[in-house]
């Protein structure tokens, strides 16, 4: 038999000689150390330096904010999912198995159910003559909106006739649009007909309008506080007037006042045709560019983050800039910027919210509707988040300028528009705690649970700070563990919790089923089925602290003259930035 194969040896050596042992092992690691760095250095000559190849994300100091560096589309390291980008896969830490990004699996377990009970008596039976309420709601479209449904609940709980709700035209907003310009009020008052009776105009005595007693009832006023405060003064002088009409009405109310709370918001009150045929429009013409779109209300505007006191590094040009439209709201008392980063009290900087939807498994070539009006440093904050998606657009890039032209100077009407292109999107992102963001959530889910994410912006904040020293995939994977909770899944809130207008589940009812269990409706003192605990379990677990949503605003001046206002009545006053949604 031949030798074994050893290795060859330069000409002139035996090739019977062997190395020694003590050289032999060197040489060897020698060998290995050179395979070694051999691959290393291949490996780093077929990757970016220093950066992610999903988002730039890197951990020299250099790249440590990395707000230039971004993929293209179809460019390399996008998350798994189908060819679509409808879905991704993450196998450790945030949620498991295959999640769709544009609808929840659940959401067929549940459906609407606001009807009233066989004890909500007609109106017809209930109205009493010679009652009539007459409010003029304060704040942008959204705030008003919110006035406008409690107008209707406050009248059925006085037993009056309400008088088609003025909206303001004075405030910060200066949108000299009325009910009719907004709203179908024809469809108004025939929707809610056995509900509430309404009027469009105010009762006339002897041919003149009556006169109206003028007063301000607290914010969140209990049923038993309108029976208290404002009823005796209606018995006697016929006809209210209730200004500064924004949550005016307690979030707790009796199930059936809640269910008419939802027939008002989610029915009675429809845009009117031009407004809805260009909503439409815009719509159209994002399906006909993408089977999904992400509808994002960015809420970055410079009275945003004025009124919220936040700070985002701007230096002192900032500073001056936003402490002068700060001015505008007097009872505003001196705000830590930072603490109110951590208490995730301040939006998300367009790039985070970016960096957010790519975390989560959104694709760059998702098409991305921004719903806005001008953003805080302009092109440049924007620069971060187009290149994170480069398929943006708004209404103004959607619509020609003949087309927008009617709306252009009624900010209301622009932000209807907006309003039902984002109720009408696959995904909505909410980037505050505003009026529109409550709204179109708690809209959201009634109408099925559409996906909607609200970033959970206190767990975010220190995982941004650090986001420089950590790989992509690390980040990603936290941002995945943070969010599970804030995607718009049912039962994500428990019943009882949050704001009415973004969790109305005195209106949402589980499928009947087997393992029904019962819980304490939103109103605390009826009870209401709730089934298949098996949902409530996938839901509740790793489920992180749910956002106490506030909804007082910080209350200025009348739109009007008001006796309450005058020294005479109470002034309430509250802080919050759902006075600017």
């Amino acid at each position: 038999m031949g030798q074994p194969r050893r290795r060859g040896y330069p000409h002139g050596h035996g090739r019977h000689h062997r190395c020694p042992r003590r050289i032999a092992l060197p040489a060897a690691g020698l060998g290995l150390l050179f395979l070694a760095v051999s691959l290393l250095s291949v490996s780093l000559l077929s990757a970016p330096p220093l950066a992610d190849p999903r988002t730039g994300l890197g951990t020299s100091s250099s790249s440590r904010r990395f707000l230039r560096r971004y993929p293209t589309n179809g460019s390399g390291g996008e998350l798994e999912g189908s060819e679509s980008g409808d879905a991704f896969s993450v196998t450790t830490h945030g949620w498991t198995g295959q999640d769709d990004l544009w609808r929840s699996k659940l959401a067929s377990n549940f459906h609407r159910c606001s009807n009233s009970s066989n004890k909500f008596l007609d109106s017809g039976v209930t109205t009493q003559p010679d009652r009539y309420l007459i409010v003029v709601t304060s704040g942008g479209l959204n705030q008003q909106r919110t006035g406008i449904v409690d107008a209707v609940v406050a009248a059925r709980i006085l037993n009056a006739t309400l008088v088609v709700p003025r909206l303001d035209q004075t405030s910060f907003w200066k949108d000299s649009s009325n009910f009719s310009e907004i709203f179908d009020m024809d469809w108004f008052i025939s929707y809610l007909e056995k509900d509430v009776r309404i009027i469009k105009e105010p009762p006339e005595k002897g041919g003149k309008a009556m006169k109206p007693y003028k007063m301000r009832v607290p914010r969140k006023c209990t049923p038993r506080c309108y029976l208290n405060r404002v009823l005796p003064a209606l018995l006697k002088k016929h006809v209210i007037r209730m200004t500064k009409y924004d949550y005016r009405l307690s979030n707790k109310l009796d199930t059936d006042l809640q269910k008419l709370r939802c027939r008002v918001n989610y029915h009675a009150l429809r845009f009117t045709d031009p407004i809805q045929e260009l909503a439409e429009k815009l719509i159209q013409r994002m399906r006909e560019k993408s089977r999904y779109f992400i509808a994002l209300h960015l809420r970055f505007e410079p009275d945003m983050l004025a009124f919220s006191g936040c700070y985002y590094g701007g230096g002192e040009k900032e500073r001056r800039e936003l402490a002068s439209i700060r001015k505008r709201w007097r009872t505003l008392h001196i705000r830590d910027p930072e603490k109110g980063r951590r208490q995730g009290r301040c939006p998300l900087t367009p790039e985070e919210v970016g960096l957010m939807l790519r975390a989560l498994g959104y694709r760059s070539d998702v098409y991305i509707y921004v719903a806005s009006g001008e953003i805080y440093g302009g092109e440049d904050t924007l620069a971060p988040l187009k290149a994170l998606f480069p398929n943006f657009h708004t209404k103004e890039t959607l619509s020609s300028q003949e087309e927008l032209a009617p709306f252009l100077k009624f900010s209301s009407r622009m932000a209807a528009i907006d309003f039902i292109v984002c109720d009408e999107s696959d995904a909505f992102v909410a980037n505050n705690i505003g009026n529109m963001a409550k709204i179109l959530a708690g809209q959201r889910r009634y109408f099925g649970h559409k996906r909607t994410i609200r970033p959970n912006a206190k767990q975010l904040y220190p995982l941004f700070m650090k986001r420089g020293n950590m790989s992509w995939d690390a980040f990603a994977s936290q941002v995945r563990t943070i969010q599970k909770g804030y995607m718009g899944e049912p039962m994500e809130i428990t019943p009882g919790r949050g704001e009415f207008h973004a969790n109305p589940a005195a209106c949402i009812c589980e499928k009947s089923g087997r393992n029904s269990v019962i819980v304490k409706s939103i109103s605390g003192s009826t009870q209401e089925p709730v089934t298949d605990t098996r949902i409530r379990k996938a839901i509740d677990i790793g489920r992180p602290p749910y956002p106490v949503y506030t909804d007082e605003e910080a209350d200025g001046s009348d739109t009007e003259e008001d006796p309450d206002s005058s020294g005479r009545g109470e002034k309430f006053h509250g802080l919050d930035i759902s006075e600017l949604a």
